[in-house]
């Protein structure tokens, strides 16, 4: 099902910048302009996933995961709390309340800029 998400919206991506980048002077070839469109689409879409597998979920830190020992280590650190701001909060906030329309957006333009730096030696 997410795999298809992932076709679906990248498949349109590319139908409209392709029909942008008809108009200019310079046209780029539909496959690097896929490959952009992907990248950012995959770089918004994968952060959520690797924050829940790590362990920061919408219903708290998982016990025995990757976050918990984050958070463990943290605490120790800090005196027995962990400090607001810091990397676990901060991360526990993203898997709590999903990412906002900024971090979107500067997720997808690092990923498409990524995706289109690897294009080039293609």
């Amino acid at each position: 099902m997410v795999a298809s998400a992932f076709t679906s919206s990248a498949v349109t991506g590319v139908a409209k910048v392709a029909r942008v980048a008809s108009g200019c002077a310079v046209v780029l070839p539909l496959g690097r302009i896929a490959t952009v469109v992907i990248g950012g689409v995959v770089a918004v879409e994968a952060v959520p996933m690797v924050l829940s597998v790590v362990g920061f979920t919408a219903t708290g830190i998982t016990s025995s995961s990757i976050a918990a020992k984050m958070m463990s280590a943290a605490a120790i650190a800090n005196g027995g709390g962990v400090a607001p701001g810091s990397l676990v909060a901060t991360l526990q906030s993203l898997g709590a309340t999903g990412l906002s329309g900024l971090t979107r957006f500067i997720l997808g333009s690092t990923g498409s800029a990524i995706a289109a730096g690897i294009a080039r030696f293609y």
